[in-house]
């Protein structure tokens, strides 16, 4: 029911009738005192106290799927699966390729998050996750699949008029495009740092897709991951700054053998794989 909002919804995939899992869920609700969802017009939504035990319900669906995954043919993947990544990695790698997973599953869907500063999959923010980070703690599954490589890029034109080759030097009267204040904790933003040695940046946004357009039209130059880069046409100065990241996948331990989980898992792995000279430049 939290899946599907709805009655006619839940219904399918349970095999059962409307007034069946009607009955069920007054029955849960009497067992556990606490109403669980609030009845509207346009379906049902979870109460808190609904919403806090989704994730116990799942933990005991992907428990079940476990020990029944050898006793079964390939079940049908359905359901919702909540991605946590970087936006360049959703926007520049995901979903271009997304279409492969939804002819694979057309009953999976995907819920992509890319504000991963305030996601935490041990609080189940997220089921999966694609980041360059690599968790410390929680209850967590991590695989490393590959390298995002960074690169310092401009426009054409800009290179040209600017007359830059790959010399430091030759940077003193370029004007670079950085981060704000509040990303001053990223390579890039660090490494952009070091090279103005106190000169402020011609230009500062919070967002990679900002700097890729400004610098695809010429406004400086700018760290960026060379599989973004080179795909918009833009001329490499330094493939090789030292502040390449790793690519982690990360998933919640409980939710491991979820079979869609999984199919999604696969899905990334196989995205990564296969544009692995890309992200690594």
């Amino acid at each position: 029911m939290s899946r599907a909002g709805t009655l006619s919804g839940a219904v399918e995939p349970l095999g059962v009738g409307i007034a069946t899992v009607s009955r069920r869920i007054e029955r849960l609700e009497a067992a556990i005192g606490q109403p669980l969802f609030v009845r509207h017009q346009s379906g049902y939504r979870l109460t808190e106290d609904g919403a806090a035990l989704v994730a116990r319900a799942e933990e005991m669906e992907a428990t079940a799927l476990t020990l029944t995954s050898g006793l079964q043919d390939k079940a049908a993947v359905s359901g919702t699966v909540r991605l946590a990544t970087a936006e360049n990695l959703a926007t520049g790698l995901i979903l271009p390729s997304l279409g492969q997973i939804k002819a694979a599953y057309p009953e999976l869907s995907l819920e992509i998050v890319t504000d991963i500063a305030t996601v935490n999959l041990h609080r189940r923010d997220a089921d999966i996750a694609l980041r360059m980070v690599k968790p410390d703690r929680g209850n967590v599954s991590l695989q490393r699949l590959g390298t995002l490589g960074f690169g310092l890029y401009g426009a054409p034109d800009y290179v040209s008029a600017q007359h830059l080759a790959l010399d430091a030097n030759a940077y003193d009267n370029a004007n670079f495009i950085g981060w704000t204040e509040t990303y001053t904790h990223l390579p890039a933003a660090q490494w952009v740092e070091r090279i103005l040695k106190g000169r402020a940046p011609a230009l500062t946004t919070t967002s990679l897709a900002t700097q890729l357009t400004a610098c695809a039209n010429g406004l400086g130059l700018a760290v960026l991951p060379h599989f973004l880069a080179r795909s918009n046409d833009l001329i490499c100065l330094d493939a090789d700054l030292g502040i390449d990241q790793p690519i982690w996948l990360v998933t919640h331990t409980n939710l491991a053998q979820s079979r869609r989980v999984r199919a999604v898992a696969d899905f990334l792995r196989d995205v990564v794989n296969t544009h692995r000279s890309a992200l690594t430049g």
